[in-house]
C-alpha cells in the first residue's frame, strides 16, 4: 500500500483498473485508493505487468507498506516466475525492493541485490543501523521525499532517529535516508553538505582592493564669449524748405481737384535720392570678408541703393491719408436728393498740413557710423528735389 500522504497510515482499495496478467505503460492508473480525506487514483511509474493481485477490490484499513500486488517486467515469462515471501522489511536489512515488483525467479534479483561496486556503501550503511549511535531529534514534519522513504520501506521513528541529518537547520534529506539505507555512498550526504557549506559563503580572500584613484584636475571654466557691442550711430540732419512743395500741391488741387498730402511728395523725392548711393564706408560684414576673398569686391558696383526714409520733425510719425469719403445710404437714395447747404470756403493747402511750414523743415536720418557721407548724400538730394523741382515728383 503506497503513502499517498506525508499523515496517511492505512487506506482502502476501492476498484483496480488493470486485472492479471494485464500489460500497462508509465502513466496508466492502476488503482483507485480511498482515504478518510478522498478518493485517489495511484499511476504506474514504469511499464509492466500485472502478476498478482493479492489485496483484491473493497479492501478495508490495509496498512501502508502492505503487499497488494506484484508487478513483472515487461517481457517476463509469467508462468516461469515465482511469487517471493511477504517479509516487511525491517531496519536490521541493508536494502530492499518495492513490495510491488516480482523478482525472476531463474536470474538474481536487480532491485533486490545491489551492484558489486555498491558492497562497501551496503556495508557501511548496515554498520550505520546496527552501531546503535546516539539518537537524534530529527524535525517533523518530514519532507514528502523522505516521508515516502520512510513509509516505503517501513522504518519506524526509532529507526529514523538514527539517521544523521545533513540538510539545512539539521533537516532530513532524502539523500541520508538512502545512504543510511546502503542505496547509495554513505559519504556522499557529507560531501554535498562540505561542498553546500563552502559554496554558502563568498570567499573574498583573492580580491585585492583597488588603488585609490586620483581627484581629477578641476576643469576650467569655459570663456564667456564676449557679447559684442551694439554699434555706434550718428544722427544727419539737414533743413529743408517745402514752400515749393505746397505751391504745386495748392497748383493741382486748383486745377485738376486731386489733394496729394505733402508725405506723397516726400516719400516720392526719397524713392528718387536713394538710387545709386555711395558705397558704405563702414566695417565690412562677413559677407563683405567673404565676397573679397572671392574677389567679388572687385566686380560689384561702387555705388548702392539706399533705403532711407527722413524723420521730420514737423510731421507727425503717422503719414496723413486723404480723407474717404462716406459710402452712400439706401435711404438717401430713395428719398431723392437733398438741398445742398452753402459749401463753406476750402481750407487752403498749406491749413490742412498745420504743423509744416512754408520755411524751413528739419530732415533728419540714424545712421551707423561710417555711413554718414552716404546718408547726407541722400539729404542733399531730397533738399534739391522738394527745393527745386517738386513738379516732377507729380508725373
Amino acid at each position: 500500500m503506497p503513502a499517498l500522504s506525508p499523515t496517511m497510515t492505512e487506506g482502502n482499495i476501492a476498484s483496480w483498473k488493470v486485472k492479471e496478467g494485464e500489460s500497462f505503460s508509465a502513466g496508466d492508473v492502476l488503482l483507485e485508493i480511498e482515504t478518510d480525506k478522498a478518493t485517489m487514483d495511484v499511476e504506474a511509474q514504469d511499464d509492466g505487468v500485472m502478476f498478482k493481485i493479492t489485496t483484491g477490490d473493497g479492501a478495508k484499513a490495509v496498512q501502508v507498506g502492505t503487499r497488494i500486488a506484484v508487478i513483472a517486467e515487461p517481457g517476463d515469462d509469467l508462468s516461469s516466475l515465482e511469487i517471493p515471501a511477504d517479509e516487511k522489511p525491517s531496519s536490521s536489512t541493508s536494502s530492499s525492493s518495492k513490495p510491488t515488483e516480482a523478482p525472476k525467479s531463474n536470474t538474481p534479483e536487480r532491485r533486490e541485490t545491489p551492484q558489486q561496486s555498491d558492497a562497501p556503501a551496503q556495508q557501511k550503511g548496515g554498520a550505520a543501523m546496527t552501531s546503535g549511535s546516539k539518537a537524534r531529534e530529527q524535525k517533523y514534519p518530514l519532507l514528502p521525499s523522505v516521508q515516502h522513504l520512510v513509509s516505503q520501506h517501513g522504518l519506524d521513528k526509532d529507526a529514523v532517529s538514527q539517521i544523521e541529518p545533513t540538510g539545512p537547520n539539521g533537516r532530513l534529506l532524502k539523500g541520508d535516508v538512502l545512504a543510511y539505507l546502503g542505496t547509495i555512498n554513505a559519504e556522499t550526504p557529507g560531501k554535498i553538505k562540505t561542498r553546500a557549506v563552502k559554496m554558502s559563503h563568498l570567499d573574498l580572500s583573492d580580491i585585492k582592493v583597488a588603488p585609490k584613484k586620483e581627484a581629477p584636475a578641476p576643469k576650467k571654466e569655459a570663456a564667456v564669449p564676449e557679447v559684442p557691442a551694439a554699434p555706434l550711430e550718428s544722427e544727419v540732419a539737414l533743413p529743408v524748405s517745402l514752400a515749393k512743395v505746397l505751391e504745386v500741391q495748392k497748383r493741382i488741387e486748383s486745377k485738376l481737384g486731386v489733394f496729394l498730402p505733402v508725405t506723397d511728395f516726400i516719400a516720392r523725392a526719397s524713392r528718387v535720392a536713394n538710387d545709386d548711393l555711395p558705397a558704405s564706408a563702414r566695417k565690412p560684414t562677413a559677407d563683405d570678408l567673404f565676397n573679397q576673398v572671392l574677389g567679388l569686391d572687385k566686380l560689384a558696383p561702387r555705388a548702392s541703393r539706399g533705403y532711407y526714409l527722413p524723420h521730420i520733425s514737423a510731421l507727425p510719425e503717422a503719414p496723413f491719408l486723404a480723407p474717404r469719403r462716406a459710402p452712400a445710404d439706401i435711404i438717401d437714395i430713395l428719398a431723392g436728393p437733398a438741398k445742398k447747404p452753402a459749401a463753406a470756403a476750402k481750407p487752403r493747402a498749406a491749413d490742412r498740413t498745420p504743423s509744416i511750414s512754408a520755411g524751413e523743415n528739419l530732415f533728419s536720418l540714424t545712421v551707423p557710423q561710417g555711413d554718414e557721407k552716404r546718408a547726407k548724400v541722400f539729404l542733399e538730394r531730397v533738399k534739391m528735389i522738394l527745393e527745386e523741382e517738386p513738379g516732377r515728383l507729380v508725373l
